[in-house]
């Protein structure tokens, strides 16, 4: 036997394996197409549509057109349209082939579901929507992610409690209990079954927020500036000069305006700070284009 003879049948168990592996390979690749295919023909699929700021939740290749969704279980339209990012709280209207839903309405083979965030001056008062009561409360709740918006809105007077030590379970159990809207930059927050009131704050910059939450709420006619305690968020009461005299730094003491937050004692007056709050406050108001003419 020639060394080449002795090579090639050595060579020849080898290469039949390999033959036998590869067969294998395809016989397993059409098997996982076949497959695919089956599960595409018992999948079912539901085109949604999100509108306005609800894009602000997709990735920029998703905003505006129709997104298809494939499922083989169904599911509630409130999961179906977190599953796309989008808070519950964001939503005020759902339309399922053109009739308004709930968020338990079940989705459905080739369902065309459109979602709408709340309507500012759109009047859709016999529309139904997917929540009992309107959004815009004037109570709010605030998370550890925009603590400084949180002081500013107190400023501005409104009732706002501060959770910064507070976990995601505290946060939701406070909104269900005391129905005040939840302010975070935490959108998965906002998902808790038990977060019904809510907003997702766009903008980083604490000032640039306060002037989005002014906005989005109708809040400048609200706005009662200098009535609540930075710190406790109590109402502040009047109070003379001859009452918190002694608590005052000298040079303050020929002020005539005072006033004293009844819980933790801390005294306010007009001083530079004032201004500069009041020019922020200023600066809201300038900023918020005027209501539409009916």
């Amino acid at each position: 036997m020639t060394r080449t003879q002795s090579y090639t049948s050595r060579a020849n168990p080898k290469g039949s394996g390999y033959a036998a592996l590869g067969g294998a390979l395809a016989t397993s690749r059409r098997y996982a197409a076949n497959e695919m295919r089956r599960l595409c023909i018992l999948m079912s699929a539901a085109r949604f549509r999100f509108y306005a700021e609800l894009n602000d939740f997709l990735p920029d290749e998703s905003r505006g057109k129709d997104l298809t969704r494939y499922f083989s279980a169904g599911g509630s339209v409130k999961d179906f349209v977190e599953s796309f990012g989008v808070p519950h709280t964001e939503v005020d209207l759902v339309l399922a082939n053109g009739k308004p839903v709930d968020f338990s309405y079940p989705v459905r083979n080739g369902d065309r579901v459109s979602v709408y965030p709340v309507f500012e001056s759109l009047d859709i008062s016999s529309v139904t929507r997917v929540r009992p009561a309107p959004l815009r409360a004037l109570r709010f709740l605030l998370d550890v992610h925009v603590g400084r918006l949180a002081a500013y809105l107190r400023m501005a007077g409104f009732d706002v409690l501060y959770g910064n030590q507070a976990s995601d379970d505290d946060l939701a159990s406070i909104v269900a209990r005391e129905r005040r809207v939840l302010l975070t930059r935490d959108r998965y927050l906002l998902m808790r079954n038990a977060v019904d009131r809510g907003y997702w704050v766009r903008s980083t910059e604490p000032k640039q927020q306060l002037l989005e939450v002014v906005k989005r709420f109708d809040l400048t006619g609200s706005m009662r500036p200098f009535t609540r305690c930075l710190d406790c968020n109590t109402l502040l009461e009047k109070a003379s000069r001859e009452s918190v005299l002694e608590r005052l730094p000298p040079k303050i003491r020929d002020k005539d305006v005072f006033r004293l937050c009844p819980s933790c004692q801390r005294v306010y007056w007009e001083g530079s700070h004032h201004e500069r709050m009041s020019k922020l406050l200023r600066w809201v108001k300038a900023n918020v284009p005027p209501p539409p003419v009916a």
